[in-house]
């Protein structure tokens, strides 16, 4: 029954907004529409003022990297239509130079989660009124949620209690990494595990 509704809203919505829609799915009880993302904007004012859709409120923004893509960010918007009882989600593609028009101007609740998006991920945004770093240091290199950011980062962040200031200094592993061979004891060592000296004999 609620496909049913959600298919029926796809047609609804492709047939308002023409082209600028390239594709429909629903999936795990939501829409999914797929859109360009130089309509992102219109297409949410739509969302947001038509009649029959009223998605009022905007729930979340959020970043997902697929480095192996030529456009290797999607960038998900997710809303909500009280009088309706629905969701939907609206997803767009780019890459690291090619920014995503801001759509506070329709939800201005986007402004940090565009902010946090541009942090994590190096996602940009065309018309944002505050673009900056909204989760990591000022002096922070490179985005955290990327699959290519390094595990262990370069540096690490600790409060100086003499110097009484926040210092920064290369990334020290205060343990060995350790060498696993992950075998059972079922299947035999090579060698005596310790506690195992009798065993052996």
């Amino acid at each position: 029954m609620a496909d049913e509704a959600l298919k029926d809203l796809a047609a609804y919505v492709e047939e308002k907004l023409g082209g600028r829609v390239q594709e429909t799915a629903v999936a795990f009880g939501e829409l999914t529409l797929e859109v360009d993302a130089g309509e992102i904007v219109d297409v949410l004012t739509f969302l947001r003022d038509d009649v029959q859709c009223q998605f009022v409120s905007f729930i979340d923004l959020s970043g997902v990297d697929y480095p192996s893509r030529a456009k290797r960010f999607d960038v998900v918007y997710h809303l909500m239509s009280p009088r309706q009882n629905q969701r939907i989600r609206v997803r767009v593609t780019t890459d690291e130079d090619t920014p995503v028009p801001s759509v506070t101007g329709v939800f201005p609740g986007a402004d940090w989660f565009e902010r946090e998006a541009y942090d994590l991920y190096g996602i940009l945004f065309t018309g944002h009124p505050d673009l900056r770093r909204l989760l990591t240091d000022y002096g922070f290199e490179g985005h955290p949620m990327r699959k290519d950011f390094p595990l262990t980062g370069y540096v690490e962040v600790r409060y100086d209690d003499e110097l009484k200031r926040v210092v920064y200094q290369p990334v020290e592993l205060k343990q060995e990494f350790r060498n696993f061979d992950f075998l059972s004891p079922w299947e035999g060592t090579d060698y005596v595990l310790p506690g195992d000296e009798k065993a052996k004999q």
